[in-house]
């Protein structure tokens, strides 16, 4: 409930406070001078109460979570009536108000930090069937008939004539299903998607062979970084199907992670397919995966998650960026 930490919920929180006194102030304000000034002289007192509450539930977060709901609320709306308090008490110092109304200013902080404890007890609520049905999106797009077919086919062709190679290829397959159908969590470590990225890898360089080129660059410190699981994998499985497949001379993959202070990057780029030998335009695909992959992030970091995908010379580049800490 008390889930204010985050960047995004922050600046909500004061864009809402924002938006309340600027209508407040339109019924008080006869023209746009006296309506700014007032507007202004509100803030001067809600503003710091506003950041005085998220400031205390976010560093009171664990230990407000382990009491109920309904001691979570009270908590919430006592820290409220206390940070409105403050507020008003600012302006009553600096002058600003010749009287202090002590009862109004609690009610309203009690008013506030109830609809602020609402929405993120819906938007913790949101997070459920939302990563249930990426979870669901992203399982259909993984275990795809025509991938289990031609991984199974590859296997066979090796059995007789390179078995070790069958048998590795098999156990890469085992586990990316293995991975697939498990209990989904919130997050997993950059480590563990470019671990399971691999063994899809692994499974492609047997099929395409010298068709697939691939290049890591990995940062070992930015292997800690939290993002949803099953993110990464079907950025890679993208590049391999628009990149790889279409080209009879194959294409050049790269996957990149890199730590710049507070954030983690993660780069997939591959080279695209040559258009000299096609008869017709080659097909382009619908962008589920890449929304999938965008609300997932915007679920699990909010506004501190940054993502960009598209066209970068001869090349498709989607590039992320999420916090270097776990949210």
């Amino acid at each position: 409930m008390f889930d204010a930490c985050q960047v995004g919920v922050v600046l909500r929180a004061v864009l809402f406070v924002e938006v309340v006194i600027g209508v407040v102030a339109l019924f008080m304000a006869p023209g746009l001078a006296d309506w700014l000034l007032l507007a202004a002289t509100l803030t001067g007192g809600a503003l710091p109460a506003t950041l005085l509450w998220l400031i205390a539930a976010c560093g009171l977060k664990r230990l407000l979570g382990r009491l109920p709901p309904q001691g979570q609320y009270a908590c919430g709306m006592l820290l409220g009536a206390l940070a409105a308090v403050y507020g008003c008490a600012l302006l009553r110092w600096t002058g600003v108000l010749a009287s202090t109304p002590w009862l109004a200013s609690a009610l309203a902080g009690v008013l506030f930090s109830a609809l602020m404890m609402a929405a993120l007890v819906l938007r913790a609520r949101g997070r459920t069937p939302a990563a249930t049905t990426a979870r669901l999106e992203e399982l259909q797009s993984r275990i795809r008939p025509h991938f289990l077919f031609n991984t199974l086919n590859s296997a066979i062709a090796l059995v007789r004539e390179e078995p070790a190679k069958a048998e590795a290829m098999l156990e890469d397959l085992a586990e990316l299903f293995r991975q697939a159908l498990a209990d989904p969590g919130e997050s997993v470590t950059l480590a563990d998607e470019i671990a399971l990225a691999e063994r899809y890898l692994a499974i492609e360089q047997v099929r395409f062979g010298d068709r697939l080129q691939v290049r890591w660059n990995i940062d070992p410190a930015a292997d800690s970084a939290r993002l949803p699981p099953l993110l990464l994998q079907p950025l890679v499985e993208n590049a391999v199907k628009h990149g790889v497949e279409p080209s009879p001379d194959g294409a050049r993959l790269r996957i990149r992670t890199e730590r710049r202070g507070s954030l983690v990057v993660i780069e997939v780029v591959n080279s695209l397919p040559p258009l000299r030998w096609a008869d017709a335009p080659l097909p382009r695909g619908h962008g589920i995966a890449l929304d999938n992959v965008r609300d997932r992030l915007r679920l699990l970091h909010d506004m501190q998650a940054q993502f960009s995908a598209g066209m970068d010379d001869k090349h498709y580049r989607v590039r992320i960026a999420i916090p270097a800490e776990a949210p």
